[in-house]
């Protein structure tokens, strides 16, 4: 009989768990730019848990909040331990994509107020704590009390680290175009002059001073190798190098905004979000790297 109580308490945590799990994916999201990471966070969420006497808790979704907020804040400082110089300019944090023309109910709470790369680009320059601050406080309402212990700071202290981030973000994440529509317009003209070879037409729809930002792992060399590319001609020059693949491009949402989705044969090659602005591409994010690549869950999605 105990053993039977005892499944059926397990059964009614891991209920009550499966509950929080969607916005604590969404929080260790934008906490570390990565899926993976952040599904790895919030298991380790649900091991602690598990090993916890889950009746002495009185707000389950805040303690679950807090102790994903820890596990991101450890795996951000592992990462700076890691890299003794920042992240390179050519880094793009994991896309969240999905088709125009269906919602996926497992990542509604993800694109639910939507961050867009450019915003997960800006949170990659903030130190660990600024970064746990700002997000938990300013992206769920968290307060600085309860944010204050995990970044091992006083309230007031964990303030000042959420308002220096903001400052930050709020400095560095270019504006953007609302609108899905004219987002469409847009990258859909950039895309039939890159498939036309048009260069006049690729100047027409980019900002004179767009950036590039293209990421394809460690390990691919040439001309398909990470960049940082700025300006409008050295960008088009871009666009027509790769102008042969432009016939596998779809268009999909990434990260809640117009984006392309490459995938010949079904083979997802590449991933791009744009900022869009005043009827101009401002910004151009493109993880191009494999293996980070095959880890989304994006052959699905494929033509």
């Amino acid at each position: 009989m105990n053993d039977t109580n005892g499944t059926h308490d397990a059964e009614l945590l891991a209920a009550r768990f499966e509950e929080h799990r969607g916005h604590l994916k969404a929080v260790a999201y934008r906490m570390l730019g990565s899926l993976a990471e952040a599904e790895d966070a919030v298991q380790e969420a649900w091991l602690k848990l598990s090993r916890t006497d889950a009746d002495a808790i009185d707000n389950l979704g805040g303690w679950l909040t807090t102790v994903v907020g820890r596990v991101c804040l450890d795996l951000l400082r592992s990462r700076t331990r890691r890299h003794e110089e920042p992240l390179d300019d050519t880094f793009v944090p994991d896309p969240v994509i999905r088709p125009l023309t269906q919602i996926d109910p497992e990542q509604e709470v993800l694109q639910t107020d939507s961050v867009g790369l450019a915003l997960l680009v800006v949170l990659e320059t903030l130190e660990p704590a600024e970064r746990i601050a700002f997000v938990l406080h300013d992206m769920f309402a968290v307060p600085f009390d309860d944010i204050a212990p995990i970044v091992e700071r006083s309230s007031a202290a964990t303030r000042q680290l959420a308002s220096r981030a903001r400052r930050r973000v709020k400095g560095a994440t270019p504006s953007s175009e609302p609108d899905l529509g004219r987002q469409r317009q847009v990258l859909g003209a950039f895309m039939a002059a890159a498939r036309a070879g048009d260069f006049e037409a690729l100047l027409a729809v980019l900002d004179p001073e767009v950036v590039l930002r293209a990421d394809s792992g460690p390990l691919v060399r040439g001309a398909a190798a990470s960049k940082l590319v700025r300006g409008a001609k050295p960008v088009a020059e871009q666009a027509l190098l790769f102008a042969q693949f432009a016939q596998y491009a779809q268009l999909v949402l990434v990260n809640g905004e117009i984006g392309v989705l490459h995938a010949p044969a079904g083979q997802p090659q590449s991933v791009m979000g744009v900022t869009v602005d005043d009827g101009r591409i401002t910004h151009m994010y493109i993880l191009a790297d494999p293996e980070r690549l095959g880890g989304l869950g994006l052959a699905d999605l494929g033509d």
